[in-house]
């Protein structure tokens, strides 16, 4: 029996040499060909198939199974090799049939048919990781974001961060799964309809109708496109304003901060709180959200409705009298007391119909805010200025003050230096230094007349300071006011002290130099601008005694101008412990310039309506008309054209060039020096707001300090 398995293993072994050979022969004819290798696991199945015996073969004897002591590798090995190694056809050696053995030489099967041309397999499709219920609606949004994508997002940016927001979640919807709304979804919902509460408008953020769309893909879809839509134009409003500054007037002009679309996708969709991740995009200044709570006092109700308190006796609150006295004995009730709560925005016990201390708090608050003597009575004079249009009227001026908060940078202040920041606000002719949240100084200002010379709403940087300023008169009133002087006076500009020049090229330039008199007093604080307006000292100190105080032409004139320079450099430059009377000692003939390490940001803001220290709504004239101009753009116009920047014509910094009256005294010291010589913003900013090199000979000179 174990003879029967050698010899039988024997003959096995044999017909495995053959084939391992059949094997090798076969991919060798093969690449010579050109046709694709074939893998070892192809040719191996081939090899598997048995090969017919041969007719009247004798029986392995033997010899036929002694070891091949030429080899050193098996024969299975030897045709793995083989099948797997890469044959270069051309430098294989040609076999010689001269000296090929008959006996060993096995026929090579005729070469196979060469297989058709291999058709590239299909890639694999990663598997969906959208559910099986919203794949309807994923499908849906994929070709609606493709074929309209401009339909609902007009803004190139936003529309290329939205498609790569849907494609990154294989086009999902956003704000349902299952046809059901999600826990974002509600949450901007909320948002959208709560706008008004934010000083905006809910009718441009229209929410659509889930419900409405049932389950069907195409309006879910388009249902998710337009809440995604809304969502981002409420963003994009609530962080830079429903109607871009340049709409407005040509003199304003702050720096752009508009939205990352990515990021608000991002952020909102990824919140636990979408409602209040979408309602950070509003202003985070204080000043802000204390306008938004008088928002809500004034209208009584969060969606603006309006609530009529009714006549009827005098209403008002006793406190209770001794320790065991009942405090309901102290309160009066009547029907009318929930439509008050509504109207001041009392939300606790909204039902409660008893005059309580804290209806006649808020009572007291209303009087105040309205000019009336604040008992918390609620007498005929308190119902009728609560239901007065007056309140409507504050109403929109709130709304626009809250607009332009979105204007001013999110960031008023200079972190290096503790965020530190100069705010003026033009109708209550007030300047106040802020620095770590807290007023560290306050004074009064004169700003710009109505009309041409109104003082320009801003954000900039003071860079330095300047003691001893030359005036260097604006080509405007050069045009507008002294020319047609001279033509009148030939002595005018002599008797004033200023000086005119005349440059090669005929433009004309007036300067006053440095001194007591000098128009700018002793101190020029400058933020360059493209409206050349600074703040700076003045010789007529009696304009601060009187209320409103709108006289400038543009900029603006401070009250103490030593005490602000003191509180500046001390800001910025700690060490030096700068004092009023070390600034009032450098008074001279000659200018100073100290320039600030790191400069200070200034916003020019137009604030009718804010909320004072004591928490008091304080109400200004709109001087300039700017509430005015306001109103009738948001109340006629809608829509994302109020977004769109409208181009103004820029300052000419050009000299005014023309004849002058022949008696008119020309300084000998002409400009020498090219032909036109230093235009106005050159000259008054020392060529974008560095110090200025010293002057040419002949005026006065100019010391830097720039420690």
């Amino acid at each position: 029996m174990r003879d029967c398995v050698t010899t039988r293993g024997g003959y096995d072994r044999v017909l495995m040499a053959v084939a391992a050979t059949f094997l090798a022969v076969s991919a060798t004819s093969a690449l010579a060909q050109g046709d694709t290798p074939r893998s070892p696991a192809e040719l191996a199945i081939d090899a598997a198939v048995p090969l017919p015996e041969p007719a009247n073969v004798p029986p392995p004897t033997a010899s036929d199974f002694k070891p091949d002591t030429t080899a050193t590798v098996s024969p299975q090995s030897k045709a793995q090799e083989t099948a797997t190694k890469p044959v270069d056809a051309a430098s294989a050696p040609a076999a010689d049939p001269a000296k090929a053995d008959p006996a060993k030489t096995v026929a090579a099967p005729p070469p196979a048919a060469a297989p058709a041309t291999a058709t590239a397999p299909e890639p694999v499709k990663a598997a969906s990781t959208v559910p099986a219920a919203d794949q309807p609606v994923a499908d849906r949004l994929r070709d609606l974001i493709a074929t309209k994508g401009t339909k609902y997002f007009d803004r190139k940016a936003e529309r290329a961060a939205v498609e790569k927001f849907y494609t990154s979640r294989d086009y999902a919807p956003v704000w349902t799964q299952s046809g059901s709304l999600t826990a974002a979804a509600k949450g901007v919902i909320a948002r959208l309809k709560d706008a008004a509460s934010d000083g905006l408008n809910p009718a441009d953020y229209p929410v659509p109708d889930f419900a409405a769309a049932g389950s069907a893909p195409d309006a879910l879809a388009e249902a998710d496109l337009k809440l995604t839509e809304s969502m981002m134009d409420y963003a994009r409003q609530a962080q830079s304003g429903r109607m871009h500054w340049s709409q407005v007037s040509a003199d304003i002009q702050y720096p752009e901060h508009p939205i990352d679309p990515n990021e608000v996708l991002a952020n909102v969709t990824g919140a636990k709180d979408a409602s209040a991740a979408l309602e950070s995009y509003n202003p985070p200044h204080k000043l802000f959200k204390l306008l938004k709570a008088k928002l809500a006092e004034l209208r009584g109700v969060s969606d603006g409705a309006p609530v009529i308190i009714d006549d009827g006796e005098p209403l008002k609150y006793t406190p209770a009298k001794g320790k065991n006295a009942p405090e309901a004995e102290a309160q009066m009730s009547d029907p009318r007391v929930p439509k008050l709560r509504a109207k001041l925005g009392l939300t606790e016990n909204a039902d409660d119909i008893r005059y309580d201390a804290k209806v006649a708090a808020a009572v007291r608050k209303f009087q105040e805010s309205v000019d009336l003597k604040p008992t918390g009575v609620l007498d005929d004079r308190t119902v009728k200025a609560l239901n007065t249009p007056k309140r409507d009227k504050q109403i929109d001026t709130v709304l626009v003050n809250m607009e332009r908060w979105r204007w001013l940078p999110r960031e008023l202040g200079a972190p290096a230096i503790g965020n530190a920041y100069v705010i003026l606000n033009i109708p209550d002719y007030t300047l106040k230094v802020m620095q770590n949240g807290a007023q560290v100084w306050t004074t009064r200002v004169v700003t710009g007349k109505p009309g041409q010379h109104a003082t320009p709403l801003l954000s900039e940087t003071m860079k330095f300071i300047t003691v001893n300023p030359t005036w260097n008169v604006p080509p405007s009133i050069i045009y507008n006011e002294y020319l047609p002087a001279l033509q009148q006076d030939p002595t005018v500009l002599d008797r004033m002290g200023l000086k005119l020049e005349r440059a090669r090229d005929g433009s004309i330039h007036i300067s006053q130099p440095p001194g007591e008199a000098n128009a700018l007093g002793r101190i020029r604080f400058n933020f360059p601008n493209k409206f050349l307006v600074y703040q700076h000292d003045t010789p007529d100190k009696n304009l601060f005694a009187r209320d409103e105080r709108a006289f400038s032409h543009g900029c603006m004139r401070v009250q103490f101008p030593d005490q602000y320079a003191s509180v500046l450099l001390n800001i910025t430059m700690p060490n030096e412990r700068y004092t009023p009377e070390r600034i009032r000692n450098m008074y001279g003939r000659s200018e100073i310039d100290l320039k600030f390490p790191t400069p200070i940001p200034v916003n020019i803001t137009y604030q009718t309506a804010f909320v004072d220290d004591a928490g008091k709504l304080q109400f200004r004239k709109d001087i300039y008309g700017r509430d005015a101009a306001m109103i009738a753009i948001l109340k006629n116009s809608r829509g994302k054209d109020l977004e769109n920047v409208v181009a103004h014509a820029q300052p000419n910094y050009s000299r005014p060039k023309g004849p002058l009256p022949n008696a008119v005294n020309v300084s000998d010291n002409s400009f020498s020096s090219g032909s036109s010589g230093p235009n106005f913003f050159e000259r008054l900013f020392g060529g974008g707001g560095q110090p200025t090199p010293p002057a040419p000979v002949g005026r006065p000179s100019r010391r830097v300090f720039t420690r």
